[in-house]
């Protein structure tokens, strides 16, 4: 018989090995300092099914370190793999702050035991092309090109592409990049119906995501219609583009033989 749990994180160790009884230790016997935990902004965009029920769990933990989740997701890679996505409240995210989150929910998952089958953990930070959740991502990250998706039907339509506005109450703002001559540019979306949003990966965004990593906190974006969108082809991809060297090896290689 299989126990169901964690058979171990795919980047982060996230715990010590169970006692000889199988126990595992509690949270107080972790070695980190607290942290105050910081105004937690509520997510707005939110899981289903299991994956609600983990974010339940591992949230409080989490909040407790001082980080924030952002995205509960139960796949079937490797078998099956749980990817939780936790930040700063700055937005920012390290490999010790993983590791740290790693600690923190994998003893609360061992007790609630919520995914009825053995499972990779594994603990990242959103990435550049992160998930839009909060109201504040969708402000911080006005300027910027994104998808969203929504689990009903909003103007006429359930798939949106184009420039973040920001919000206004409780609606993202959206200029759709893809709009027919006939259709509304400028859309608003309430965020009820938002099932999810991420950004778009283009040559700006990488730049703004570095520019913020470097000085490790979120500044002022510049006009949203200063930032050019993405470029068609070979620009587009976030990939780093195939080196003269790398293609240059293999024919020295054949010339030796």
């Amino acid at each position: 018989m299989i126990k169901s749990g964690p058979t171990g994180p795919l980047f982060f160790i996230g715990r010590d090995p169970p006692e000889a009884d199988g126990t595992v230790r509690a949270m107080s016997e972790l070695t980190h300092e607290p942290k105050t935990a910081p105004d937690q902004e509520p997510r707005l965009v939110v899981e289903s099914g299991v994956a609600l029920r983990v974010a339940a769990i591992i949230e409080p933990a989490i909040v407790d370190l001082g980080y924030r989740l952002v995205r509960v997701r139960i796949s079937a890679q490797n078998g099956c793999t749980l990817q939780i996505m936790a930040e700063r409240p700055d937005g920012t995210m390290n490999v010790e702050g993983c590791e740290e989150v790693s600690q923190a929910v994998s003893p609360a998952l061992d007790v609630d035991d919520p995914i009825q089958a053995a499972y990779h953990l594994e603990i990242s930070s959103p990435g550049i092309d992160r998930p839009l959740v909060r109201a504040s991502d969708f402000e911080r990250w006005a300027g910027h090109l994104a998808k969203i998706d929504t689990s009903e039907p909003v103007a006429g339509r359930k798939r949106f592409r184009g420039i973040l506005r920001g919000v206004a109450g409780q609606d993202a703002l959206l200029t759709r990049d893809d709009a027919k001559s006939e259709e509304e540019r400028d859309v608003a979306i309430p965020m009820r119906a938002i099932a999810e949003a991420r950004l778009v990966l283009t040559d700006a965004l990488i730049t703004e995501a570095l520019r913020r990593g470097k000085s490790g906190l979120p500044p002022e974006m510049p006009p949203a219609d200063d930032i050019a969108g993405p470029k068609k082809g070979r620009g587009k991809s976030l990939g780093p583009r195939p080196k003269k060297a790398d293609t240059q090896a293999p024919q020295e290689d054949n010339e030796e033989e």
